[in-house]
């Protein structure tokens, strides 16, 4: 598996199978602290809680992952206010975790790795 952040997210319009536990969890260890949370409709999410300094530096971090989301063409659902942010990702389409929401949690991290907020 080559690094994730390097990769493109793919379109997805349905019609693929979402990934199992053991598949998921393969992944995981390509991201950075992300956990794994299933909902009351058993969809796999991928949820990180961030922490900031002030509401200023909560808003540039988000309008970052707005960026990379648009730029890759999938979008997370995203919380945030003073000193947070929490970020869950899916592939709504196929009502689970497919390889494009590992690929935007890396792009996420990378948003902090490089200091950018």
């Amino acid at each position: 598996m080559s690094n994730l952040k390097d990769k493109k997210c793919l379109p997805c319009e349905g019609g693929v199978i979402p990934f199992d536990i053991s598949e998921i969890h393969k992944y995981q260890k390509k991201v950075d602290g992300w956990d794994i949370v299933k909902n009351d409709k058993d969809i796999y999410f991928l949820e990180k809680n961030f922490k900031f300094e002030n509401f200023q530096k909560s808003q540039n971090f988000i309008n970052e992952v707005g960026k990379i989301s648009e730029i890759e063409g999938h979008h997370p659902d995203i919380n945030f206010g003073w000193g947070y942010a929490k970020i869950n990702i899916t592939t709504h389409a196929i009502e689970g975790l497919s390889e494009n929401d590992f690929i935007l949690a890396a792009k996420i991290d990378q948003i902090i790795n490089d200091e950018n907020v």
